[in-house]
């Protein structure tokens, strides 16, 4: 029974793939329509082709969600537990949460124009989780066996996934930014939300998720007293969870206290996201310690 279920969250997951790729050609023929300018420049761009393929690129993210939620659950079920074990794992989850915080802020903001970039990086992170990392599904190992495990892990995976949404709009900043230093924006890119807006919601995004991020070290650390005996060792992985704690805090008291905006503050927000990336990504893999569990 188990094979079987297994053998359905890998059709599963090569499905949301399928159609993440799907999502990502909608999203570049719409971001081509949109940058091709007319020889009249006096003339507005129609967008009325663009805002359709936008609707079917949209389409096609919601239902690769929902094709990999229902991939990454019966994975649980073929393991009989949570699928949080290895790295093949943490990644298929992160993939999940990096594309439900982008369909959740797109509830309220007018994200589609970020379509593009997230759609290819949940395309790297699944292809390079099915042809790298992937391992049979197995049981825990002992560490990992403790309710602390969902309560960690669950709320470490969400705040990633909000930060990275975070950081994707920091660097969309700082390239608009730039564009519009060396003069106005193009047609297309007039199309994106102001530069003030884009500051604002990558700071909203961060705030946001920071709380719950605070929580899943603290959640992280009395795990570690349970299973080890001590609250914290400097671990690898302990120390660079801390180390992205702090440089997300500096990012949130510059901009609250100090009244850092624009480009400081996207440029350190950006640096807290690669903290975060070098935990997920180094540590996890090729790290040492306790927090051993790759499954490579």
């Amino acid at each position: 029974m188990s094979r079987s279920w297994a053998f359905a969250s890998n059709y599963l997951i090569y499905s949301a793939m399928a159609v993440y790729t799907l999502a990502f050609l909608a999203h570049a023929i719409e971001t081509a329509w949109a940058v091709k300018v007319p020889n009249d420049t006096t003339k507005t761009l129609d967008y009325k082709r663009t805002e359709k393929v936008a609707r079917i690129a949209t389409a096609m993210m919601i239902l690769g969600f929902i094709l990999l939620f229902v991939g990454v659950a019966t994975r649980g079920i073929s393991a009989g537990r949570v699928p949080w074990g290895n790295m093949y794992e943490f990644s298929i989850t992160g993939a999940l949460a990096f594309t439900g915080a982008y369909l959740v802020a797109l509830l309220k903001y007018d994200l589609r124009w970020l379509g593009l970039l997230v759609s290819i990086s949940v395309l790297l992170t699944l292809g390079t989780a099915v042809t790298v990392l992937y391992v049979p599904s197995a049981p825990l190992v002992p560490a990992l066996k403790s309710p602390w495990l969902i309560i960690h892990v669950s709320t470490a995976i969400i705040s990633g996934g909000v930060f990275l949404l975070a950081n994707v709009i920091a660097a969309a900043y700082l390239y608009l930014d730039n564009m519009e230093t060396k003069g106005e924006r193009t047609a297309w890119a007039k199309r994106l939300p102001s530069l003030e807006v884009l500051d604002q919601l990558s700071y909203r995004l961060v705030a946001f998720v920071f709380p719950l991020w605070t929580f899943s070290v603290i959640a992280g650390a009395i795990w570690a007293e349970s299973a080890w005996g001590r609250y914290w060792g400097w671990d690898p992985k302990e120390t660079w969870a801390f180390i992205t704690w702090v440089a997300y805090a500096a990012y949130l008291h510059a901009r609250v206290t100090v009244g850092w905006r624009g480009r400081r503050a996207a440029w350190l927000c950006l640096l807290a996201g690669s903290t975060f990336l070098f935990n997920y990504v180094y540590v996890n893999i090729w790290g040492t310690g306790k927090h051993t569990y790759s499954g490579l």
